[in-house]
């Protein structure tokens, strides 16, 4: 069983993977070479999944911190004899324009340990386990390289110091005021000759990762509103998740960390979801550049399109590269993050059905027409469908965007979005050369619109409710004046915004996403922490700046000590919980300070 919080972790990426590494110096969960290969260390999920710790060797206290601008960790470990520092990094490679960060990764991990006071005795543990701890690998020492063999992966691990060597291989020394250490683990394909890394090539490898990052962020990072730190830093890591070759942004880069201690709402989220799409633009054009939006949102419609003679829904989701085939498994063989069964590979949710796509990539579209010139005659005519599908299939009941596993119902955010999808549609016909849909666009907007005031309200609740018909409150509902259907300050909205605020949050004032309703799954789940930042979001829309601010601060509160946030935190412990660390979390800390800032402001 792992027993370290979620919250000790920090991120370490090269926009291509991910790394987390604990404040104890031991990397307890990576992927190699992509967010979706096969765990090589997965201490996070099971005791003997993996790990490599670099630490003192005896009583310690830890601080750390990113580097200025960028992703590279730097941990101060203070002993009675002295101090020490471990810096972390997943190699990005050259960045020479700004904009072509971690295109050139080295599939590499460096880590640099240096005493900067007295003398520190030092212990190193590195235990690869291939294909998610299924495998014990062979393990050779050879001048300078352990050589890491078994499975599809063969790594090796430039090291100086000397390790005794075996399938939990380790290293003790000590380092004197002034001496540094240095470490690099290289990805290669089975069979492959990793390369050694000598001292001076891994120095090299980080001072170019540090200036790569740094480069980026000067070039895409203005914002200059309310939290500007917290923002930029949310746009690092939303940077860090995207898949560089392709443009997709990870949901997160973990799997199976639990929304319950114990609990098996346990999610792959590894992938890219369609839904992300408009919520991650927005951010982007607030904590980066245009750039990265339009190369989101281009990989999201090439992964979605389809014939426009072929009509079956639009998948709600895609792997990195675009794949569509998503099955879930288990991994019986893990115990799980603090016993949290099942650990699970894929995600079952590919096959939902959830209408609220359509509104997402056709919004995405939306925000990006000043960018998406000349679209090609299949991708005008793809868009095209997507609004003829939102106005022929909104009638019909799907799993929602909280992807429920029980049946099918008529969710107010999917009626919602569909209204979406034909308010940008109808916006850019002229693009789409679509004007001859205009009529039947207009006429199925104002449809939905009546069927929403009429069937979504309840008098009883004094809220927009979850469904059609239901008396359970949902925050999706936040999203209303968000997308721009109806004023925030609205008698109608007004009065969901008080339910939302004194019935569905805890004694913390976070925001859970529904009232307790059958979905499908046993157990429990804590506050969401994106739904926290949607009221603070909407408190903004409707001029009540104050309390946008305190519902922000409630959210932000949330965050580690490295500013990352997972998906959730725990009603009663304020723990972090879910897949960590969260992208739409980090999409929400972005897109709530710009609307604070733009309500104050004005």
């Amino acid at each position: 069983m792992s027993d370290r919080a979620i919250a000790d972790y920090a991120l370490l990426a090269d926009c291509q993977t991910a790394a987390l590494v604990s404040s104890h110096g031991s990397i307890d969960w990576l992927c190699l070479p992509h967010f979706d290969s096969r765990a090589v260390l997965g201490r996070i999920l099971d005791h003997e999944a993996g790990h490599w710790s670099i630490r003192p060797a005896g009583d310690f206290t830890a601080t750390r911190s990113y580097l200025e601008r960028t992703l590279v960790l730097r941990t101060e470990f203070r002993t009675s004899t002295g101090t020490v520092t471990l810096t972390d990094a997943l190699a990005t490679g050259p960045n020479r324009d700004g904009h072509e960060l971690g295109a050139h990764a080295p599939h590499l991990l460096l880590r640099l340990l240096h005493c900067t006071h007295g003398s520190v005795d030092i212990d190193v543990e590195f235990a690869p386990r291939p294909e998610y701890g299924l495998i014990k690998p062979l393990l050779i020492s050879d001048d300078g390289l352990i050589r890491c063999h078994g499975g599809p992966d063969t790594l090796g691990l430039s090291t100086p110091a000397a390790f005794t060597v075996g399938p939990t291989s380790r290293a003790a020394f000590p380092l004197q005021a002034g001496e540094h250490v240095a470490f690099a683990l290289q990805h290669t394909a089975a069979g492959g000759n990793p390369t050694v890394w000598r001292d001076q090539d891994i120095l090299e490898q980080l001072d170019i990762t540090i200036t790569s990052w740094r480069r980026w962020s000067e070039l895409h990072q203005a914002y200059q509103g309310p939290w500007a730190d917290l923002v930029h830093h949310s746009g690092r890591v939303l940077q860090g998740l995207t898949f560089q070759p392709t443009g997709a942004i990870v949901a997160a880069p973990t799997t199976s960390l639990p929304e319950e201690v114990g609990g098996v709402r346990n999610w792959d989220y590894r992938y890219a979801w369609v839904r992300d799409a408009s919520f991650t633009l927005d951010a982007l054009w607030v904590a980066a550049c245009p750039d990265e939006a339009e190369a989101f949102f281009r990989w999201m419609a090439q992964a979605a399109a389809q014939s426009a003679e072929y009509h079956p829904d639009l998948q709600i989701m895609f792997g990195i590269r675009g794949e569509r085939d998503l099955t879930e498994r288990t991994l019986d063989h893990l115990s799980g993050w603090h016993n949290s069964r099942p650990v699970r590979i894929g995600n079952a949710a590919w096959a939902q059905r959830q209408l609220d796509v359509y509104g997402e990539l056709l919004s995405a579209a939306r925000r990006l027409r000043d960018q998406l010139h000349g679209l090609d005659p299949y991708t005008r005519r793809f868009l095209a469908s997507l609004a003829d599908a939102a106005a022929a299939r909104w009638t019909e009941p799907d799993q929602g965007i909280w992807e429920v596993r029980s049946g099918p119902q008529h969710f107010l955010y999917s009626k919602l979005m569909c209204w979406v999808a034909l308010d940008s549609a109808l916006d850019l016909a002229e693009e789409l050369k679509a004007t001859d849909r205009i009529a039947d666009w207009t006429a199925a907007r104002r449809d939905i619109r009546l069927a929403i005031e009429e069937r979504g309200w309840n008098a009883e609740q004094s809220a927009y409710t979850q469904a059609f018909g239901s008396d359970v409150l949902d925050a999706s509902v936040l999203m209303m004046p968000i997308v721009g259907f109806t004023a925030a300050d609205s008698p109608r909205m007004s009065a969901t915004l008080h339910s939302i605020q004194t019935r569905l949050t805890n004694a913390n004032g976070l925001v859970y996403r529904y009232q307790f309703a059958e979905d499908g799954l046993p157990g429990t789940e804590g506050t969401f922490l994106l739904c926290t930042f949607w009221l603070a979001q909407a408190l903004a829309l409707a001029g009540k700046s104050q309390a946008a601010r305190e519902a922000y601060e409630r959210a932000i509160a949330c965050a580690n000590d490295v500013g990352l946030l997972a998906e959730e935190a725990d009603a009663r412990s304020g723990e972090l919980r879910g897949n960590y660390p969260q992208a739409f979390s980090h999409i929400g800390l972005v897109n709530a300070a710009w609307a604070i800032s733009q309500t104050e402001q004005t």
